[in-house]
């Protein structure tokens, strides 16, 4: 059985991607970096794994939707 897709906080994303906060929401806003999950009306967090795949190729990375066509 797979491991669940875990959900990640922002300090945590930024530690692993090394990028700041802003240039993080800048790249959303762009579409080039993995969109937030809402977990709660005040909170929200990334999909472990689109981080992951972020990571792994950075200048190429797509959303699924996309990466998909």
């Amino acid at each position: 059985m797979p491991d669940p897709d875990r959900i990640i906080r922002i300090r945590t994303v930024l530690a692993r991607t090394g990028l700041s906060r802003s240039t993080l929401y800048r790249k959303m806003n762009e579409g080039t970096f993995p969109a937030q999950v809402r977990i709660s009306i005040h909170g929200a967090g990334w999909r472990e794994s689109a981080i992951n795949r972020w990571i792994e190729d950075p200048a190429s990375w797509r959303p699924e939707s996309e990466a998909k066509r």
